[in-house]
Protein backbone atom coordinates (compact mmCIF):
# COMPACT_ATOMS: atom_id res chain seq x y z
CA UNK A 1 0.00 0.00 0.00
CA UNK A 2 1.40 3.53 -0.78
CA UNK A 3 2.11 5.71 2.03
CA UNK A 4 0.00 8.64 2.33
CA UNK A 5 1.99 10.77 5.01
CA UNK A 6 5.21 11.53 5.92
CA UNK A 7 5.03 9.31 9.12
CA UNK A 8 3.69 5.57 6.75
CA UNK A 9 6.80 6.77 4.30
CA UNK A 10 9.23 7.14 7.01
CA UNK A 11 8.77 3.61 8.45
CA UNK A 12 9.48 1.93 5.02
CA UNK A 13 12.47 0.36 3.96
CA UNK A 14 11.69 2.05 0.51
CA UNK A 15 11.82 5.42 1.86
CA UNK A 16 15.40 7.19 0.41
CA UNK A 17 14.09 5.66 -2.68
CA UNK A 18 10.98 7.22 -3.09
CA UNK A 19 10.01 11.03 -3.63
CA UNK A 20 9.01 11.51 -0.62
CA UNK A 21 12.57 12.82 1.32
CA UNK A 22 12.66 15.54 -1.72
CA UNK A 23 8.96 16.50 -0.41
CA UNK A 24 9.78 16.75 2.70
CA UNK A 25 12.43 19.02 1.68
CA UNK A 26 10.69 20.87 -0.83
CA UNK A 27 8.16 21.47 2.33
CA UNK A 28 11.08 22.53 4.40
CA UNK A 29 12.33 25.33 1.38
CA UNK A 30 9.14 26.45 0.42
CA UNK A 31 8.13 27.06 4.47
CA UNK A 32 11.28 29.28 4.68
CA UNK A 33 9.94 31.56 1.57
CA UNK A 34 6.82 31.51 3.30
CA UNK A 35 8.54 32.61 6.38
CA UNK A 36 10.50 35.19 5.07
CA UNK A 37 7.50 36.49 3.40
CA UNK A 38 5.41 36.44 6.48
CA UNK A 39 7.98 38.68 8.64
CA UNK A 40 8.21 41.35 5.76
CA UNK A 41 4.79 41.69 5.67
CA UNK A 42 4.09 41.51 9.41
CA UNK A 43 6.94 44.43 9.65
CA UNK A 44 5.53 46.67 6.99
CA UNK A 45 2.15 46.01 8.10
CA UNK A 46 2.96 47.36 11.49
CA UNK A 47 5.87 50.14 10.88
CA UNK A 48 3.10 51.11 7.91
CA UNK A 49 0.17 51.37 10.64
CA UNK A 50 2.60 53.19 13.59
CA UNK A 51 3.51 55.81 11.15
CA UNK A 52 0.19 56.44 9.59
CA UNK A 53 -1.27 56.29 13.09
CA UNK A 54 -1.10 59.71 13.78
CA UNK A 55 -3.31 60.82 11.17
CA UNK A 56 -5.46 57.91 11.74
CA UNK A 57 -5.25 56.34 8.46
CA UNK A 58 -2.80 53.76 9.93
CA UNK A 59 -5.27 52.61 12.51
CA UNK A 60 -7.32 50.23 9.65
CA UNK A 61 -4.03 49.23 9.32
CA UNK A 62 -2.92 48.05 12.42
CA UNK A 63 -6.70 46.47 12.42
CA UNK A 64 -5.65 44.56 9.47
CA UNK A 65 -3.02 42.63 11.10
CA UNK A 66 -5.38 40.66 13.66
CA UNK A 67 -6.34 38.80 10.39
CA UNK A 68 -3.06 38.36 9.16
CA UNK A 69 -3.02 34.84 9.84
CA UNK A 70 -5.91 33.78 7.36
CA UNK A 71 -3.89 34.13 3.95
CA UNK A 72 -1.27 32.51 5.33
CA UNK A 73 -2.84 29.70 6.69
CA UNK A 74 -4.86 28.87 3.37
CA UNK A 75 -1.25 28.71 2.51
CA UNK A 76 -0.08 26.27 4.87
CA UNK A 77 -3.04 24.04 4.12
CA UNK A 78 -2.46 24.07 0.20
CA UNK A 79 1.71 23.08 1.45
CA UNK A 80 0.08 20.83 3.67
CA UNK A 81 -0.96 18.18 0.47
CA UNK A 82 2.03 17.85 -0.09
CA UNK A 83 3.17 15.53 2.58
CA UNK A 84 -0.82 13.68 2.71
CA UNK A 85 -2.20 15.80 5.63
CA UNK A 86 -4.43 18.74 3.96
CA UNK A 87 -6.11 19.29 0.39
CA UNK A 88 -3.40 19.63 -1.56
CA UNK A 89 -2.51 21.93 -4.50
CA UNK A 90 -5.41 21.20 -6.49
CA UNK A 91 -8.01 21.25 -3.16
CA UNK A 92 -9.77 24.35 -1.89
CA UNK A 93 -9.96 26.00 1.13
CA UNK A 94 -10.58 22.99 3.37
CA UNK A 95 -9.55 20.59 5.27
CA UNK A 96 -9.23 16.69 6.54
CA UNK A 97 -9.35 16.31 10.19
CA UNK A 98 -8.32 13.00 11.58
CA UNK A 99 -11.20 11.08 13.71
CA UNK A 100 -13.88 12.73 11.87
CA UNK A 101 -16.52 11.63 9.36
CA UNK A 102 -16.15 14.65 7.20
CA UNK A 103 -13.60 14.39 4.76
CA UNK A 104 -13.55 18.13 3.96
CA UNK A 105 -14.76 20.59 6.73
CA UNK A 106 -14.49 24.23 5.77
CA UNK A 107 -11.83 26.10 8.33
CA UNK A 108 -14.08 28.77 9.21
CA UNK A 109 -17.87 29.42 9.24
CA UNK A 110 -19.62 31.23 6.84
CA UNK A 111 -20.95 34.91 7.72
CA UNK A 112 -24.74 34.86 9.01
CA UNK A 113 -25.48 37.69 6.81
CA UNK A 114 -23.84 38.87 3.83
CA UNK A 115 -21.18 41.97 4.03
CA UNK A 116 -17.73 43.52 4.94
CA UNK A 117 -19.41 44.26 8.53
CA UNK A 118 -20.90 40.63 9.36
CA UNK A 119 -17.90 38.68 8.16
CA UNK A 120 -15.39 40.87 10.06
CA UNK A 121 -17.28 40.10 13.53
CA UNK A 122 -17.84 36.28 12.36
CA UNK A 123 -13.93 35.94 11.72
CA UNK A 124 -12.92 38.66 15.31
CA UNK A 125 -15.22 35.94 17.30
CA UNK A 126 -13.78 32.84 16.04
CA UNK A 127 -11.17 31.05 17.68
CA UNK A 128 -9.64 29.63 14.62
CA UNK A 129 -9.02 33.46 13.36
CA UNK A 130 -6.81 33.67 16.37
CA UNK A 131 -4.94 30.27 16.30
CA UNK A 132 -4.01 31.09 12.41
CA UNK A 133 -2.47 34.56 13.77
CA UNK A 134 -0.58 32.93 16.68
CA UNK A 135 0.98 30.57 13.55
CA UNK A 136 1.61 33.23 10.98
CA UNK A 137 3.82 34.68 14.37
CA UNK A 138 5.07 32.20 14.65
CA UNK A 139 6.37 31.31 10.82
CA UNK A 140 7.81 34.40 10.45
CA UNK A 141 9.42 34.87 13.07
CA UNK A 142 10.86 31.40 14.70
CA UNK A 143 10.06 28.66 12.90
CA UNK A 144 11.51 29.72 9.22
CA UNK A 145 15.07 30.28 10.82
CA UNK A 146 14.60 26.48 12.31
CA UNK A 147 13.39 25.11 8.53
CA UNK A 148 16.91 26.68 7.07
CA UNK A 149 18.89 25.20 9.88
CA UNK A 150 17.43 21.31 9.21
CA UNK A 151 17.63 22.09 5.44
CA UNK A 152 21.55 23.43 5.70
CA UNK A 153 22.92 21.08 8.45
CA UNK A 154 21.06 17.71 6.53
CA UNK A 155 21.06 18.53 3.12
CA UNK A 156 23.96 21.51 1.84
CA UNK A 157 26.46 19.99 4.59
CA UNK A 158 26.59 16.61 2.93
CA UNK A 159 26.02 17.54 -0.35
CA UNK A 160 29.58 19.70 -0.02
CA UNK A 161 31.34 16.96 1.68
CA UNK A 162 30.23 14.69 -1.61
CA UNK A 163 31.43 17.25 -3.99
CA UNK A 164 34.47 17.31 -1.98
CA UNK A 165 36.40 15.36 -4.93
CA UNK A 166 34.92 17.45 -7.90
CA UNK A 167 35.70 20.49 -5.61
CA UNK A 168 39.36 19.60 -5.46
CA UNK A 169 39.80 19.23 -8.76
CA UNK A 170 38.44 22.22 -10.02
CA UNK A 171 38.32 24.92 -7.12
CA UNK A 172 41.65 23.38 -5.35
CA UNK A 173 43.36 22.86 -8.72
CA UNK A 174 43.99 19.35 -6.94
CA UNK A 175 46.54 20.41 -4.37
CA UNK A 176 44.15 21.80 -1.74
CA UNK A 177 40.89 22.66 -0.62
CA UNK A 178 38.96 23.81 2.51
CA UNK A 179 35.89 22.00 3.12
CA UNK A 180 32.86 23.82 5.56
CA UNK A 181 36.08 26.66 6.06
CA UNK A 182 36.72 23.37 8.82
CA UNK A 183 38.53 20.46 7.22
CA UNK A 184 41.92 20.69 4.83
CA UNK A 185 41.71 18.28 2.12
CA UNK A 186 45.13 17.72 0.40
CA UNK A 187 44.76 14.87 -1.67
CA UNK A 188 42.06 13.04 -3.35
CA UNK A 189 42.37 9.54 -1.39
CA UNK A 190 41.09 12.39 1.50
CA UNK A 191 38.37 13.81 -0.98
CA UNK A 192 36.78 10.45 -1.47
CA UNK A 193 36.50 9.50 2.12
CA UNK A 194 34.99 12.96 2.73
CA UNK A 195 32.39 12.23 0.04
CA UNK A 196 31.43 8.68 1.24
CA UNK A 197 31.05 10.33 4.81
CA UNK A 198 29.04 12.71 3.17
CA UNK A 199 26.98 10.15 1.38
CA UNK A 200 26.28 8.73 4.65
CA UNK A 201 25.50 12.11 5.80
CA UNK A 202 23.07 12.85 3.52
CA UNK A 203 21.22 9.46 4.03
CA UNK A 204 20.80 10.24 7.45
CA UNK A 205 19.92 13.89 6.85
CA UNK A 206 17.14 12.81 4.19
CA UNK A 207 15.83 10.74 7.29
CA UNK A 208 16.38 14.35 9.20
CA UNK A 209 14.40 16.31 6.83
CA UNK A 210 11.22 13.77 6.49
CA UNK A 211 11.07 13.79 10.54
CA UNK A 212 11.85 17.69 10.62
CA UNK A 213 8.89 18.18 7.99
CA UNK A 214 6.24 15.44 9.55
CA UNK A 215 7.15 17.46 12.96
CA UNK A 216 6.36 21.11 10.73
CA UNK A 217 2.92 19.38 9.35
CA UNK A 218 1.63 18.10 12.94
CA UNK A 219 2.19 21.47 14.20
CA UNK A 220 0.84 23.16 11.23
CA UNK A 221 -1.96 21.20 11.72
CA UNK A 222 -2.90 21.63 15.25
CA UNK A 223 -2.84 25.07 14.44
CA UNK A 224 -4.73 25.84 11.39
CA UNK A 225 -6.82 22.97 10.59
CA UNK A 226 -10.31 22.63 12.22
CA UNK A 227 -10.93 21.15 15.58
CA UNK A 228 -12.34 17.79 15.79
CA UNK A 229 -14.93 19.16 17.70
CA UNK A 230 -15.36 22.19 15.61
CA UNK A 231 -15.22 20.17 13.03
CA UNK A 232 -18.03 17.60 14.24
CA UNK A 233 -20.14 20.76 15.85
CA UNK A 234 -20.08 22.10 11.87
CA UNK A 235 -20.84 18.99 10.30
CA UNK A 236 -23.77 19.25 12.52
CA UNK A 237 -25.30 22.78 11.54
CA UNK A 238 -24.21 22.01 8.04
CA UNK A 239 -26.75 19.12 8.16
CA UNK A 240 -29.02 21.12 10.13
CA UNK A 241 -29.17 23.86 7.58
CA UNK A 242 -29.67 21.53 4.62
CA UNK A 243 -32.63 20.44 6.37
CA UNK A 244 -33.80 23.86 7.43
CA UNK A 245 -33.35 24.91 3.70
CA UNK A 246 -35.51 21.61 2.60
CA UNK A 247 -38.17 22.50 4.62
CA UNK A 248 -38.27 26.26 3.61
CA UNK A 249 -38.32 25.19 -0.10
CA UNK A 250 -41.00 22.80 0.76
CA UNK A 251 -42.73 25.10 2.18
CA UNK A 252 -42.50 28.10 0.10
CA UNK A 253 -43.92 25.64 -2.80
CA UNK A 254 -47.12 24.98 -0.67
CA UNK A 255 -47.84 28.29 -0.45
CA UNK A 256 -47.12 28.93 -4.05
CA UNK A 257 -49.58 26.57 -4.65
CA UNK A 258 -51.96 27.21 -2.22
CA UNK A 259 -51.82 31.62 -3.72
CA UNK A 260 -52.76 30.06 -7.23
CA UNK A 261 -55.37 27.76 -6.39
CA UNK A 262 -56.83 30.17 -3.91
CA UNK A 263 -55.73 32.86 -6.20
CA UNK A 264 -55.23 32.22 -10.40
CA UNK A 265 -57.18 29.21 -9.98
CA UNK A 266 -60.69 30.45 -8.68
CA UNK A 267 -60.55 33.72 -11.06
CA UNK A 268 -59.85 30.92 -14.24
CA UNK A 269 -63.06 28.73 -13.08
CA UNK A 270 -64.93 32.45 -12.83
CA UNK A 271 -64.17 33.43 -15.73
CA UNK A 272 -65.00 30.31 -17.40
CA UNK A 273 -68.44 30.69 -15.89
CA UNK A 274 -69.00 34.45 -17.16
CA UNK A 275 -68.19 33.06 -20.39
CA UNK A 276 -70.57 30.52 -20.32
CA UNK A 277 -73.31 32.31 -19.16
CA UNK A 278 -72.68 34.83 -21.58
CA UNK A 279 -72.76 32.19 -24.56
CA UNK A 280 -76.51 31.57 -23.14
CA UNK A 281 -77.28 35.31 -23.47
CA UNK A 282 -75.69 35.58 -27.01
CA UNK A 283 -77.28 34.59 -29.92
CA UNK A 284 -76.75 31.11 -31.22
CA UNK A 285 -75.89 32.09 -34.73
CA UNK A 286 -73.42 34.90 -35.52
CA UNK A 287 -69.70 36.10 -34.80
CA UNK A 288 -70.49 36.71 -31.41
CA UNK A 289 -71.31 33.46 -30.59
CA UNK A 290 -68.29 31.73 -32.45
CA UNK A 291 -65.63 33.96 -30.14
CA UNK A 292 -67.56 33.48 -27.10
CA UNK A 293 -67.06 29.33 -27.82
CA UNK A 294 -63.35 30.03 -28.90
CA UNK A 295 -62.72 32.25 -25.38
CA UNK A 296 -65.06 29.62 -23.30
CA UNK A 297 -62.52 26.96 -24.83
CA UNK A 298 -59.09 28.70 -24.47
CA UNK A 299 -60.60 29.54 -20.72
CA UNK A 300 -61.27 25.76 -19.97
CA UNK A 301 -57.67 24.93 -21.36
CA UNK A 302 -55.92 27.43 -19.21
CA UNK A 303 -57.72 26.08 -16.26
CA UNK A 304 -56.80 22.29 -16.99
CA UNK A 305 -52.99 23.53 -17.12
CA UNK A 306 -52.98 25.50 -14.11
CA UNK A 307 -54.49 22.73 -12.42
CA UNK A 308 -52.12 20.46 -13.29
CA UNK A 309 -49.09 23.15 -13.02
CA UNK A 310 -50.38 23.23 -9.44
CA UNK A 311 -50.23 19.55 -8.95
CA UNK A 312 -46.77 19.56 -10.24
CA UNK A 313 -45.71 22.30 -7.17
CA UNK A 314 -47.20 20.52 -4.65
CA UNK A 315 -50.40 18.29 -5.02
CA UNK A 316 -53.38 18.82 -2.65
CA UNK A 317 -53.62 14.82 -1.81
CA UNK A 318 -50.25 15.23 -0.45
CA UNK A 319 -50.79 17.87 2.01
CA UNK A 320 -54.02 16.24 2.81
CA UNK A 321 -53.81 12.58 3.15
CA UNK A 322 -50.30 11.68 2.92
CA UNK A 323 -47.73 9.66 0.67
CA UNK A 324 -49.29 6.61 0.48
CA UNK A 325 -52.55 8.81 -1.00
CA UNK A 326 -50.16 10.69 -3.10
CA UNK A 327 -48.10 7.46 -4.76
CA UNK A 328 -51.36 5.66 -5.65
CA UNK A 329 -52.86 9.42 -7.30
CA UNK A 330 -49.57 9.41 -9.31
CA UNK A 331 -49.96 5.68 -10.56
CA UNK A 332 -53.39 6.60 -11.50
CA UNK A 333 -52.11 9.38 -14.23
CA UNK A 334 -49.36 7.56 -15.09
CA UNK A 335 -49.26 6.15 -18.65
CA UNK A 336 -47.72 3.02 -17.61
CA UNK A 337 -50.40 0.73 -15.42
CA UNK A 338 -48.71 0.77 -11.68
CA UNK A 339 -49.71 -1.29 -9.62
CA UNK A 340 -48.95 0.08 -5.92
CA UNK A 341 -48.04 -1.50 -2.65
CA UNK A 342 -47.25 1.63 -0.17
CA UNK A 343 -47.62 0.55 3.56
CA UNK A 344 -47.81 3.28 6.16
CA UNK A 345 -50.10 3.82 9.01
CA UNK A 346 -48.93 7.30 10.26
CA UNK A 347 -47.13 10.20 8.28
CA UNK A 348 -43.94 10.86 7.59
CA UNK A 349 -42.10 14.74 8.36
CA UNK A 350 -43.30 16.80 5.27
CA UNK A 351 -40.16 16.94 3.43
CA UNK A 352 -39.49 13.79 3.90
CA UNK A 353 -43.25 13.17 2.13
CA UNK A 354 -42.52 15.79 -0.54
CA UNK A 355 -38.95 14.27 -1.33
CA UNK A 356 -40.47 10.61 -1.40
CA UNK A 357 -43.18 11.87 -3.61
CA UNK A 358 -41.35 13.69 -6.61
CA UNK A 359 -39.02 10.97 -6.36
CA UNK A 360 -42.02 8.29 -6.95
CA UNK A 361 -43.62 10.55 -9.78
CA UNK A 362 -40.12 11.46 -11.31
CA UNK A 363 -39.00 7.56 -11.47
CA UNK A 364 -42.88 6.97 -13.21
CA UNK A 365 -42.03 9.28 -16.14
CA UNK A 366 -38.77 7.71 -16.58
CA UNK A 367 -40.69 4.72 -17.18
CA UNK A 368 -42.90 6.18 -19.26
CA UNK A 369 -40.40 8.08 -21.52
CA UNK A 370 -37.27 5.35 -21.49
CA UNK A 371 -37.79 2.36 -20.29
CA UNK A 372 -40.55 0.72 -23.18
CA UNK A 373 -42.39 -1.03 -19.87
CA UNK A 374 -45.73 -2.32 -20.15
CA UNK A 375 -46.28 -2.76 -16.11
CA UNK A 376 -44.72 -1.02 -13.00
CA UNK A 377 -44.47 -1.68 -9.39
CA UNK A 378 -44.13 0.84 -6.34
CA UNK A 379 -43.50 -0.42 -3.37
CA UNK A 380 -43.08 1.47 0.03
CA UNK A 381 -42.99 1.00 3.87
CA UNK A 382 -41.60 2.62 6.93
CA UNK A 383 -39.45 0.47 9.73
CA UNK A 384 -36.46 0.70 12.22
CA UNK A 385 -36.57 4.69 11.44
CA UNK A 386 -36.68 4.41 7.64
CA UNK A 387 -38.52 5.02 4.76
CA UNK A 388 -37.95 2.51 2.32
CA UNK A 389 -39.54 2.84 -1.08
CA UNK A 390 -38.72 0.41 -4.63
CA UNK A 391 -39.92 1.60 -7.61
CA UNK A 392 -39.91 -1.42 -10.34
CA UNK A 393 -40.70 -2.31 -14.23
CA UNK A 394 -39.97 -4.31 -16.53
CA UNK A 395 -38.73 -2.34 -19.54
CA UNK A 396 -35.33 -3.05 -21.62
CA UNK A 397 -33.31 -1.37 -18.75
CA UNK A 398 -29.76 -0.30 -19.10
CA UNK A 399 -30.63 2.92 -17.06
CA UNK A 400 -27.11 4.60 -15.57
CA UNK A 401 -27.58 7.43 -13.25
CA UNK A 402 -23.86 8.79 -14.34
CA UNK A 403 -25.14 9.34 -18.05
CA UNK A 404 -26.55 12.63 -16.66
CA UNK A 405 -29.96 11.02 -16.60
CA UNK A 406 -33.06 12.57 -14.26
CA UNK A 407 -31.30 9.90 -11.90
CA UNK A 408 -28.59 12.15 -10.54
CA UNK A 409 -31.37 14.73 -9.63
CA UNK A 410 -33.14 12.53 -7.74
CA UNK A 411 -30.03 11.65 -5.86
CA UNK A 412 -29.59 14.90 -4.93
CA UNK A 413 -32.99 15.45 -3.27
CA UNK A 414 -32.56 12.65 -1.18
CA UNK A 415 -29.12 12.86 -0.08
CA UNK A 416 -29.97 16.67 1.42
CA UNK A 417 -32.26 14.22 3.67
CA UNK A 418 -29.58 11.67 4.40
CA UNK A 419 -31.19 9.30 2.43
CA UNK A 420 -29.63 7.00 -0.29
CA UNK A 421 -30.60 5.96 -3.93
CA UNK A 422 -29.64 2.75 -5.60
CA UNK A 423 -30.02 1.87 -9.10
CA UNK A 424 -30.25 -1.75 -10.41
CA UNK A 425 -31.05 -1.81 -13.94
CA UNK A 426 -28.83 -4.31 -15.99
CA UNK A 427 -29.13 -4.40 -19.67
CA UNK A 428 -32.87 -6.31 -21.16
CA UNK A 429 -33.91 -5.29 -17.58
CA UNK A 430 -35.89 -5.21 -14.90
CA UNK A 431 -34.97 -1.95 -13.53
CA UNK A 432 -35.03 -1.59 -9.73
CA UNK A 433 -35.09 2.03 -7.98
CA UNK A 434 -34.96 2.07 -4.32
CA UNK A 435 -34.92 4.91 -2.02
CA UNK A 436 -33.91 4.78 1.47
CA UNK A 437 -35.14 8.18 4.03
CA UNK A 438 -34.14 7.94 7.96
CA UNK A 439 -37.02 9.33 9.60
CA UNK A 440 -39.34 9.34 11.99
CA UNK A 441 -43.35 8.76 11.84
CA UNK A 442 -45.40 11.82 13.06
CA UNK A 443 -49.05 11.02 14.70
CA UNK A 444 -51.82 12.10 12.78
CA UNK A 445 -54.60 15.10 13.68
CA UNK A 446 -56.96 12.59 14.84
CA UNK A 447 -54.51 10.41 17.01
CA UNK A 448 -55.54 9.97 20.57
CA UNK A 449 -51.96 9.84 21.71
CA UNK A 450 -51.01 13.16 19.79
Amino acid sequence: MRPRTVWQALARPDYLLSSWPWRAAGHLLTGVVLGVVVLAGLVGLVAAGGLLAVVLVGLPLLGLTAFAGLPVAAVERWRLGWLGEGPGPTGTDAARVPGTDAARVPAHADPPAPGLRSWLGTRLREAATWRELGHALLTGFLLWPVEALVVTVALVCPAALVATPLLLATAGEGRELKVLKAVTVTGQAQACALAALGLVALAAGLYGVGVAAGARAGLTRLLVLPRVGEAEARVRELARSRVRLVEAFEAERRRIERDLHDGAQQRLVALSMTLGLARLDAPPDGPLAAQLARAHAQADAALTELRELIHGIHPQVLADYGLAAAVADAADRSPVPVATEVDLPERLPAAVEAAAYFVVREALANVARHSGARRARVRGAHGHGRLVLEVEDDGRGGADPAAGSGLTGLGDRVSVLDGRLAVTSPPGGPTLLRVEIPCATQPTADDPCA
